[in-house]
């Protein structure tokens, strides 16, 4: 099945690419350290253990790491990938996934992705678990949407975010 041309809307795509982040295991494991550091501060600075100096460092610390995964890192992927400017189109058939744009086509068999997860706007296909595209919603017809989404669940492992 074929889909309308579309380009990538950049707060979505900011968006994605925060569910991204916030999937990977190591990201969830340092985020979940960092918020028991920072909630174990708290608590050993209310009981006046540690100087407000240590808490205001771990507090800092936590800060530093959610504005990085919220804000920072997301829109720097963003300016540097290429990708994220183009027009593209996406084809889909029981065989494979195709990827064109006014240069060209590429296809992908199935078998060639790892995984995929849904996140609000665009479903994510990944390669490997660093490698990865993302396909907007907007792309499809309603209908189209469903069955891509049926395609992939036949054929691709699923990943929850």
């Amino acid at each position: 099945m074929d889909s309308n041309w579309f380009t990538f809307n950049k707060e979505k795509v900011v968006q994605a690419l925060r569910y991204h982040f916030i999937s990977r295991k190591e990201i969830k494991v340092l985020l979940i350290v960092v918020n028991v550091f920072a909630v174990l501060s708290a608590v050993i600075f209310f009981f006046k253990k540690i100087s407000p100096l240590a808490f205001l460092t771990a507090s800092a610390l936590w800060f530093f790491l959610m504005l990085m995964f919220w804000f920072v890192l997301p829109r720097i992927i963003y300016r540097k990938t290429k990708v994220f400017k183009e027009e593209f189109r996406v084809h889909f058939s029981d065989a494979a996934f195709t990827l064109e744009n006014r240069m060209g086509e590429r296809a992908w068999y199935w078998k060639e992705f790892e995984s995929w997860m849904e996140s609000p706007h665009f479903f994510h296909l990944y390669f490997n678990s660093r490698s990865f595209f993302i396909v907007p919603k907007e792309a499809f017809e309603e209908d189209v949407t469903h069955e891509f989404r049926k395609t992939l669940r036949q054929f691709v492992k699923y990943t929850s975010p």
